[in-house]
């Protein structure tokens, strides 16, 4: 329900400031911002939601663990290079917040089926911009790269494990990102909303002292998939 409220608010937001940008949609719009790409570096921020999950390979076939997903929040800051008149260099440094719930299968006790992770990110995307051609004041793009995370709450110096409820995981990750969004030239600032799916690379997991442990024993890998919904202001 959060999430429908979220989008509902935006899309209605997105609605009034096109109206109010000069019909920005029309079929002959004012041209704003005209030089603006022509600017060799230029900053802005972001705001936005995430939702994030955990791919999990496993050992040998054994039920699922199911992984619960909330949706969390990011903001951030944006510069921008400009390299050829088609492609940008972008760093997005930001700072994510998110909730993922992990719910193993054979436990009877509830207590030591459920672990709840909470983790606060700082993410460090490098990324390549590649617009389209400029249409009046929209501009689509797709965008890509990689990025290095650190997890302000692994537990990863802590030596409790499972046994005491701590599940622990790497302080840095790393990970690959794809996505796509549009620019929107007003009057006097563009606005960007993009939609990015971002993939581990690495194994994230540090498993439990006891290597038969029943909560990361079976685990093969496990690497963080994300999608971020990011509304950007420049």
């Amino acid at each position: 329900m959060k999430k429908i409220f979220a989008l509902l608010f935006f899309a209605c937001m997105l609605n009034g400031y096109a109206q109010r940008s000069k019909n920005i949609f029309s079929r002959d719009p004012i041209v704003n911002l005209e030089n603006f790409q022509k600017k060799r570096v230029y900053y802005g921020f972001y705001l936005g939601f995430n939702s994030y999950d955990f791919k999990i390979d496993y050992k040998t076939e054994t039920p699922d663990i199911l992984v619960t997903k909330t949706t969390g929040f990011n903001v951030g800051i944006i510069g921008d290079l400009k390299l050829q008149e088609y492609i940008n260099l972008r760093f997005e440094p930001g700072l994510y917040y998110t909730k993922r719930d992990l719910n193993y299968p054979n436990f009877a006790n509830s207590g030591d089926a459920l672990r709840e992770i909470n983790s606060t990110y700082i993410h460090f995307p490098l990324l390549l911009k590649l617009s389209s051609l400029r249409t009046g004041n929209i501009r689509p793009y797709a965008l890509g790269g990689l990025s290095a995370t650190l997890n302000l709450s692994s537990n990863a110096k802590i030596m409790d494990d499972n046994l005491q409820q701590r599940f622990r995981v790497k302080s840095w990750t790393t990970n690959y990102e794809l996505g796509f969004g549009i620019d929107l030239f007003s009057e006097y600032f563009i606005f960007s909303p993009s939609i990015r799916g971002v993939f581990g690379i690495n194994d994230e997991l540090i498993r439990d002292n006891d290597p038969n442990s029943p909560w990361t024993g079976n685990i093969e890998s496990l690497k963080t998939r994300a999608v971020f919904i990011n509304f950007s202001f420049h």
